[in-house]
């Protein structure tokens, strides 16, 4: 007889996609895809464009719909609020993880919800670049000042990495950051947070807001901005624990 006829057919892991935000690049992912592929994903870190939301969620939502199987999708600061534009609507995304970043409403920008809540340090330290539009005319990249990365963004990150980092940056145009939105996929797909409560970019208290409207699975960690480098096993056990749950639902 083959018994293997009568056993249960397990479900395939989920592809997991990685979304990065402003300052950053899909390198920041590296440690969280190190420790997501020993747990048996394949993992796409996409590189967000960072020109405007509409912009960088029509990316995005290109590379979700080419994924087969399902897809949990993480978002990283800005990469939050491309993801809830992106995945609105797309058939295979099973789960939303949310870490120390964005969950936007139709109608808010991701500059508002900066804001919206004290604690946060990163406006004072940006550094605006011109930059020559298609066309004519001019727009504003965003950087970090290098003599204040460390310190806003990456506080617990060894100090020669966070040089690098700062040195490597990906600025944001600054529009972008002014774009309202006009989806939210966490108002139908599952969704995980990690709040970061040494944050200076995003204050703890906004993260907290938007997961308990997002209805959002949340746990909170000591780590700055940059938990994505500082603390990448927290991080990847919380898009595992996403990726398993939302399994376990469809089974």
């Amino acid at each position: 007889m083959n018994t293997t006829a009568f056993e249960s057919v397990q479900p395939a892991a989920p592809t997991i996609v990685l979304v990065h935000g402003a300052f950053a690049d899909s390198s920041s992912w590296n440690g969280v895809i190190a420790d997501l592929r020993h747990r048996g994903h394949e993992v796409v870190a996409v590189a967000n464009p960072l020109r405007g939301l509409r912009e960088d969620a029509a990316y995005l939502r290109s590379v979700l719909d080419a994924q087969p199987g399902p897809v949990v999708v993480a978002g990283h600061s800005y990469g939050g609020s491309v993801m809830s534009e992106a995945a609105d609507g797309a058939d295979g995304v099973v789960a939303l993880v949310y870490i120390a970043s964005f969950a936007l409403e139709p109608g808010e920008s991701t500059a508002e919800l900066a804001a919206r809540f004290p604690g946060g340090e990163l406006g004072p330290a940006l550094a605006p670049v011109p930059f020559p539009l298609p066309g004519g005319g001019s727009g504003s990249d965003l950087y970090i000042r290098q003599d204040r990365f460390h310190a806003v963004f990456a506080a617990d990150v060894d100090p020669d990495v966070a040089a690098l980092m700062a040195a490597t940056q990906r600025p944001i145009a600054a529009s972008a950051l002014q774009d309202t939105a006009t989806r939210a996929a966490w108002t139908s797909i599952p969704s995980w947070t990690m709040i970061t409560t040494q944050d200076l970019a995003i204050p703890a208290e906004s993260m907290r807001f938007m997961a308990r409207r997002a209805g959002s699975a949340t746990i909170e960690i000591d780590a700055s901005h940059a938990v994505t480098v500082s603390q990448p096993h927290a991080v990847a056990g919380l898009i595992g624990e996403a990726a398993r749950v939302a399994v376990s639902r469809a089974a």
